[in-house]
């Protein structure tokens, strides 16, 4: 695809997860790798990814439990390739029974990934809106722009990032330390950041206009939530 997608990698095996992330890449995927099953679910819920790859004989946690969970808990449904060497029918049922997407069999040719990942990654952009509209809100994902009453408001990336990830929950609430992970991973600026950069938001999203579509969900984190 002309922007390349997010993929998260679930895969055990280095060697194999090196070698898919190196074909992905080169095809200007960008791709996050997580070796084991409890930390590709903290990943998958945590984080915005186009598709996961996801192999089912992990460490920590199966594949098929991890999938199952996913779809139990994931406020967005991502698509989910699972990639793996049980090869029976019973297999494949089981898979997608747990919530894959589609089902690949190792040994596999790298050029039939990249096609499937093609296909799911426009499986989901087809069935999201590109504009999401909340009250006066509205946010252009393709765009990379919001309005609010029709006047732009002007976004830094992490503002934008943020802002984006409240308004595909809303309205739901987005805990802390989802918000600081989805932002920025695992190593965020200073223990202050999140809190200073939603002050910064709520200066161009919410003062402006007088009425607060920002809440705080205390003792939780965050949500947009539209006026009644």
């Amino acid at each position: 695809m002309a922007n390349g997608l997010d993929i998260l990698l679930v895969e055990d095996n280095a060697d194999l997860g090196e070698t898919i992330i190196a074909y992905l890449e080169a095809h200007g995927h960008r791709v996050h790798y997580a070796a084991d099953g409890e930390a590709g679910l903290r990943d998958a819920l945590y984080r915005d990814f186009d598709v996961i790859l996801l192999d089912l004989s992990l460490p920590c946690r199966d594949g098929l439990d991890l999938c199952a969970e996913l779809r139990k808990r994931a406020f967005r449904r991502v698509p989910v390739m699972m990639l793996t060497a049980r090869d029976t029918l019973d297999d494949k049922l089981a898979g997608f029974a747990h919530g894959a997407d589609d089902y690949l069999v190792k040994p596999f040719s790298l050029a039939e990934l990249l096609a499937r990942i093609s296909a799911l990654g426009q499986r989901r952009q087809l069935n999201q809106p590109y504009v999401l509209s909340i009250g006066p809100l509205r946010i252009d994902r393709q765009a990379r722009t919001v309005t609010r009453d029709g006047e732009a408001l002007h976004l830094s990336p992490v503002l934008w990032n943020i802002m984006l990830t409240l308004a595909e929950r809303a309205p739901n609430p987005v805990s802390r330390d989802e918000l600081t992970l989805q932002i920025w991973g695992e190593d965020p600026p200073t223990s202050d950041a999140l809190r200073a950069h939603i002050h910064l938001l709520r200066q161009v999203v919410d003062r402006p206009f007088g009425i607060a579509l920002i809440e705080t969900v205390h003792g939780v984190g965050f949500r947009l939530k539209a006026p009644e």
